[in-house]
């Protein structure tokens, strides 16, 4: 068994960045795939770390677009309007911010505030 200091540094940094990059192409509901792949594929804790954390991230965004999805329904489109700042802020702020961290600290996985962690 490797010790968490065996690891390639730089395949942590591909694989965990992965993770969190795909919410990037989210358009595309099989994105979801790539940190769910990367969870079965990998044996680096880390990594295994960051992808469960990009599956429930994917999770709370579908949530929360639905939720918004069926308010902007419900008001005609006002809410979206009004919510809709927000949440690209959430959805790709925080994607980015995971990026830059996996990219600046691989040896520690990335944790998003403010989600429920189904997975």
């Amino acid at each position: 068994m490797q010790t968490p200091n065996t690891y390639d540094t730089d395949k942590r940094k591909l694989l965990s960045t992965g993770s969190h990059a795909s919410i990037f192409i989210s358009a595309l509901v099989v994105s979801i795939g790539i940190p769910i792949a990367i969870l079965a594929l990998s044996n680096d804790p880390v990594v295994k770390d960051n992808a469960r954390e990009a599956i429930n991230f994917h999770i709370n965004v579908m949530i929360y677009g639905a939720i918004l999805g069926v308010l902007g329904f419900l008001t005609f489109g006002l809410a979206p309007w009004l919510l809709g700042p927000l949440w690209f802020l959430y959805h790709w702020g925080l994607a980015l911010w995971a990026v830059v961290h996996c990219l600046g600290k691989p040896d520690q996985p990335f944790r998003y505030p403010f989600i429920f962690r189904p997975v």
